[in-house]
C-alpha cells in the first residue's frame, strides 16, 4: 500500500541508446513533479525502475542483468520493481513469468503512466502499462537531467517506418511520429537555461524529421528555429540515414556555424545485394556517391558510420567488397556488429546463416582494418588547437577533457588538455590536444 505523507525513494537505471536515455529522464521528471524523491544510491530506493534495452542479444542480456541485480535489492528496502521500455515492450509475458520479483511493466507508449503504475502496484500488488504505441505528447514534459554535462540529447521523433529486415525496432516503438517543431523548440529553450551548450538531435531517423507531420523533410527548418535560441552552440545530428541527406541539408551544415560538421550516417554494408536483403533504401555506388559529395562540399566533415557483418547470404565477396570500401574510404569514426538474428524479424528466417565463428571473423577484421585507420588519424591531431567542450577534470586534476565537434558523448573518444586557469564543465574553450583516448 502506498504510504501516506512519507516521501518515497526512486531509483531508475537507464540502458540502451541515448533516445532511451531522453524517456528515462522524462520519468524522473514526472516522478520528481509527483513528489517522489529521486535517488542514486539503490539501497536507499524504495522503488527501482530498470528502463531496458531489447534491440540485441548483448542489450537484452545487459537489460536482464540489470533487472536480476536490482530483484536481489527486494532484500533490502527495495518494495516496488519495474521494468519500463523495449525489454518489457517486447517481452512482456515472459518477464512476469520468468522474474517474480517484477512488480510492475511499462511498455514504450506507456512512459507517461509511471505515477499511476506505481500506485496500482502498491494497491493492487501488480501493474502494467501498454498502451497503443501512437502518442507523443509525453515527450513534452520536463526531464530530469541524469547528467551535469554541457550537453543534453533532444528527441525529435519516436518510432520507425523504414523496416529493415533486421530489426525490431518497428514493432517495439511503433511508426514514425515527429514533434512539432515548436515543442522542440521550447524544450531546446529549456536545456539552454539549464546551461546545456550542446543539444544532440536523435530520433530513429534523424533525416524523416517531419514527413509524417508536414508532409516534408523538415529538418534543416528545426536546425535553423533552434540555432537562434540564446546559449546553444553545437548542434549535433546523429542516425542519420544515407538516403535521407539530401542537397538542402549539406548546404545548412556548411554555412551553420552551430551546426557541427559530423553525421552519423547507419550504411550498415555496401554490398547491394546485402543492402537489399536489408530493406535498405539505396545503392552502394548512392552511399559513396554521397561520401564523395559530403566531403567535396564540407571538407572538414566528420563522418561516422555502423556495419552489419555476418548478415545470412554474405558471401567472402561481399565481405571483401565491405573491406575494401572501409579501407578505401577511411572513416573518421566507426562501429561494426556481428549479425544478431532476432526473432520476429525477417532477416532470422533467411537462408544462408552465418556461423558465429565466421561472423567473428569478419568483425575482428573490420575492427582491425578501423584501429588503423584510427590510429592514423589521431596521430595527425596530437598538439592541434581545436575548440573543445569540457565534460569533465581527470581524478588526479591535471587535465581536462572534452570533446571537439567531431565526438559525440558517449561513443566516441575523449580529448586531454591541459589549463592553468580553472574551467568548468561545459565551458567551450581553445585548446592544444594533448592526448585522445
Amino acid at each position: 500500500m502506498l504510504k501516506k505523507n512519507i516521501k518515497l525513494k526512486v531509483g531508475l537505471i537507464s540502458l540502451g541508446c541515448p533516445k532511451n536515455l531522453v524517456d528515462s529522464e522524462i520519468m524522473l521528471g514526472i516522478l520528481n513533479e509527483a513528489a517522489f524523491e529521486i535517488t542514486n544510491d539503490k539501497a536507499q530506493a524504495d522503488i527501482l525502475i530498470v528502463n531496458t534495452c531489447g534491440f540485441i542479444d548483448s542489450a537484452k542480456k545487459e537489460s536482464i542483468d540489470a533487472i536480476l541485480e536490482m530483484a536481489d535489492c527486494k532484500k533490502g528496502k527495495c518494495e516496488l520493481l519495474i521494468v519500463a521500455g523495449c525489454l518489457a515492450e517486447r517481452y512482456r509475458n515472459q518477464l512476469a513469468k520468468s522474474i517474480p520479483e517484477i512488480d510492475a511493466l511499462i511498455g514504450t507508449g506507456g512512459y507517461a503512466d509511471i505515477v499511476k503504475v506505481i500506485k496500482e502496484a502498491y494497491s493492487s500488488g501488480k501493474a502494467e502499462s501498454f498502451p497503443e504505441q501512437v502518442d507523443i505528447s509525453y515527450l513534452n514534459n520536463r526531464r530530469i537531467m541524469s547528467s551535469d554535462k554541457g550537453y543534453a540529447y533532444l528527441k525529435i521523433a519516436e518510432g520507425c517506418d523504414n523496416r529493415c529486415s533486421y530489426c525490431v525496432i518497428p514493432s517495439l516503438r511503433g511508426r514514425y511520429r515527429s514533434r512539432r517543431i515548436e515543442d522542440i523548440v521550447k524544450e531546446a529553450k529549456i536545456l539552454a537555461a539549464l546551461g546545456k551548450k550542446e543539444i544532440i538531435l536523435v530520433s530513429q531517423d534523424t533525416t524523416r524529421y517531419g514527413i509524417d507531420l508536414y508532409k516534408r523533410q523538415s529538418l534543416v527548418k528545426l536546425i535553423k528555429k533552434l540555432s537562434v535560441i540564446k546559449g546553444i552552440e553545437w548542434i549535433r545530428l546523429l542516425y542519420c540515414y544515407p538516403e535521407g541527406i539530401k542537397d538542402e541539408l549539406i548546404e545548412e551544415m556548411k554555412n551553420n556555424e552551430k551546426l557541427c560538421k559530423y553525421l552519423d550516417i547507419p550504411i550498415q554494408h555496401i554490398s547491394w545485394k546485402i543492402l537489399k536483403a536489408m530493406g535498405r533504401r539505396g545503392t552502394g555506388r548512392d552511399i559513396e556517391e554521397l561520401i564523395v559529395k559530403l566531403r567535396r562540399e564540407v571538407p572538414e566533415i566528420v563522418l561516422r558510420t555502423s556495419l552489419i557483418v555476418g548478415f545470412p547470404g554474405e558471401s567472402e565477396a561481399d565481405f571483401k567488397m565491405l573491406y575494401d570500401f572501409v579501407k578505401h574510404t577511411e572513416f573518421d569514426r566507426l562501429g561494426v556488429f556481428t549479425y544478431s538474428q532476432e526473432e520476429g524479424t525477417k532477416a532470422a528466417l533467411m537462408k544462408g546463416q552465418i556461423q558465429k565463428r565466421i561472423k567473428n571473423k569478419r568483425y575482428k577484421s573490420i575492427t582491425k582494418l578501423q584501429s588503423s585507420i584510427n590510429n592514423k588519424k589521431n596521430s595527425k591531431r596530437i598538439g592541434a588547437e581545436c575548440t573543445v567542450i569540457i565534460d569533465g577534470l581527470t581524478d588526479d586534476g591535471k587535465f581536462y577533457y572534452g570533446r571537439t565537434y567531431g565526438e559525440a558523448p558517449d561513443i566516441d573518444w575523449l580529448v586531454f588538455f591541459a589549463s592553468n586557469k580553472a574551467l568548468k564543465t561545459g565551458d567551450i574553450v581553445f585548446a592544444d590536444i594533448a592526448g585522445i583516448e
